[in-house]
């Protein structure tokens, strides 16, 4: 019998061991089957499953919104001893929320036996245990130091806020005015020595905090001085309007200034022309001569026009041309200039040959069906640049080149960065001038003939559509043929007497060649590089020939440097007349 009750009691022991170690091997067996990430999910799960059952334990009796009550803290950690036990610097920390957690996590995992690349050391039951009990403490620690942060920087922004208004009233009146503003002053500097670089409350002193009690008394003071708000708003005005004032007074030296260095020749330009001019004079008559000036009149060739009193500016444009093309000996160019000019000009192509291409320089003084005609004199602007007679010249070119049936007029502030040749073939449609249309939206410049003209003029709100779209000057093309048929020339010499003269050559241009112009392609020729910014870059890139059209010439020292190094190549920098006056790239 006793035998009997004996294997009852180990059978009933093995049972109760087996109860207790069954568990313990299934939760080891499958810590060792899952992976790094697994483990950490399944001890989290198990972690919130043994607490879970606590609470309902302890909520046995039914209370009212029993789900919202906090669990009871084990351990409550302080903000310096949750930095030194897992490394969480919170000044140098600028993580979210989010990936704090995960730092959490990972500081607990490795303290339990996980490094950071998931690798697990072997552990006891013990470890585990220990492990849901260090997570439960860090997430309690968590919320802790979260509602620490919150205000940690609250006394350093009162100070800020401070420091800000007391600069409001020392601006509002002088210190030396009123002794309390003085008084404000003097703790205002202290105040910002004290904080300096301060972020949280607790990088301050305690002399800090008392200043702090002692400005907002201060503060409290000066706002019972000053307690009239017209009165204060009144002086805000005051200050607004000198202020802007002083703006407008800057802005309009600046565009003074602007407009006087676009105006005036730069001194190295001016020496050099000097230069050349006496080299050329140093020379015989018959060394004056440009070669192949039998080609400047035979129509088959390429001819380009450019006016212009400026040795560099013709320069580049030669140049660029001539790299660019594609069969340079049908190059003609035709460069007119004043009388005075000539000599430089003429020199400079003489020392610098433009390779197998043309150049023809020609003095517009010799011209004198032109001198009858000073129409360009009665323009109300004082910019020579609009009131130089080499303005007007684009009006006559039936006359200035009577034995050619198309040119391709350049402004002497263009570079040429594709062969042209196509320009030549390509089909007018019965137009007389080949251009680039300006009324592209959201591009550089949009310009409608309404922003130039008066259209409550009968004279032109009759013969002209108010939407009509401009086109751009500085690369146009030229049927001379289709011209002479439509006599323009003298189309535009009806608007001068119609009193149109004041509106300036451009405008006269759009009138005169009204319905009669081909627009072309608009990477032909892209504008807006002498005054804007915005100019894609892109864009330059792929035009054909790109134009400095502005004040801020690529010449000059007011240019823009975005685009100078377009134009700068074009220039031979090393040739020892530049040199001598100084000028460079």
């Amino acid at each position: 019998m006793s035998k009997i009750r004996r294997c009852q009691r180990i059978f009933i022991l093995s049972l109760l061991s087996l109860s207790v170690v069954a568990p313990l091997v299934f939760v080891s067996h499958r810590l060792n089957l899952l992976t790094p990430l697994g483990r950490r999910e399944f001890l989290e799960e198990l972690y919130r499953a043994a607490y879970r059952t606590d609470t309902l334990k302890l909520n046995a009796v039914e209370q009212e919104d029993a789900e919202e009550l906090d669990e009871p803290n084990q351990v409550v950690y302080t903000e310096k001893d949750f930095v030194s036990t897992i490394g969480y610097d919170s000044e140098n920390n600028h993580d979210s929320k989010e990936s704090r957690n995960a730092g959490y996590r990972g500081a607990a995992l490795e303290i339990n036996g996980f490094n950071q690349h998931g690798k697990e050391d072997q552990g006891t039951q013990q470890n585990e245990l220990s492990f849901m009990s260090q997570v439960r403490n860090i997430h309690d620690s968590q919320r802790l130091l979260e509602k620490n942060i919150e205000v940690t920087t609250k006394k350093v922004q009162e100070i800020k806020d401070q420091l800000n208004l007391a600069k409001a009233y020392l601006k509002i009146a002088p210190s030396s005015s009123n002794l309390r503003l003085r008084d404000l002053e003097r703790l205002s500097r202290e105040m910002e020595l004290l904080v300096g670089e301060a972020t949280h409350d607790s990088d301050l002193s305690m002399s800090a905090l008392q200043k702090m009690r002692h400005m907002e008394a201060s503060l409290s003071k000066v706002y019972r001085a000053f307690p009239d708000c017209s009165n204060m708003a009144a002086k805000l005005n005051t200050m607004k309007r000198q202020v802007e004032e002083q703006v407008r007074s800057q802005r309009h030296q600046a565009t003074y200034l602007v407009h006087l260095a676009a105006r005036t020749a730069p001194k190295g330009i001016h020496c050099l022309s000097m230069q050349l001019t006496a080299e050329y004079f140093a020379l015989r008559p018959e060394e004056r001569k440009l070669p192949n000036e039998n080609n400047i009149h035979r129509p088959e060739l390429y001819h380009y026009a450019v006016f212009s009193d400026n040795v560099l500016a013709c320069a580049a444009v030669v140049n660029s041309t001539i790299s660019s093309a594609k069969e340079q000996r049908k190059l003609v160019f035709h460069v007119l200039t004043k009388s005075l000019n000539l000599p430089a000009i003429s020199m400079w192509f003489l020392i610098n040959p433009p390779g197998n291409a043309t150049v023809h320089v020609q003095s517009i003084d010799n011209f004198e069906w032109l001198s009858k005609d000073n129409s360009f004199l009665e323009s109300n602007s004082s910019d020579p640049r609009y009131t130089s007679e080499l303005n007007y010249l684009r009006f006559y070119l039936p006359d200035i080149f009577p034995a050619l049936n198309k040119v391709l007029l350049f402004d002497h502030d263009v570079v040429v960065q594709q062969d042209l040749s196509a320009l030549w073939n390509m089909d007018m449609k019965g137009n007389v001038i080949g251009a680039v249309g300006t009324c592209q939206e959201g591009k550089i410049p949009f310009h409608r003939i309404d922003m130039f003209l008066n259209f409550s003029d009968p004279l032109i709100g009759k013969r002209f559509d108010i939407n009509a779209c401009t086109w751009a000057f500085g690369m146009n093309l030229f049927d001379l043929q289709r011209w002479r048929r439509h006599n323009l020339t003298a189309v535009y010499h009806n608007y001068l007497q119609m009193g149109l003269s004041s509106v300036g050559s451009l405008p006269l241009g759009w009138l005169t060649f009204y319905n009669k112009t081909e627009l072309l392609n608009r990477q032909w020729h892209i504008l807006g590089l002498g005054y804007s910014s915005d100019v894609d870059r892109n864009e330059i890139e792929r035009a054909a020939v790109i134009h400095y059209d502005g004040l801020r010439k690529p010449w000059l020292d007011i240019a823009m440097g975005r685009y100078k190094s377009f134009w700068t190549k074009y220039v031979n920098y090393d040739n020892h007349f530049l040199q001598r006056c100084n000028l460079q790239a």
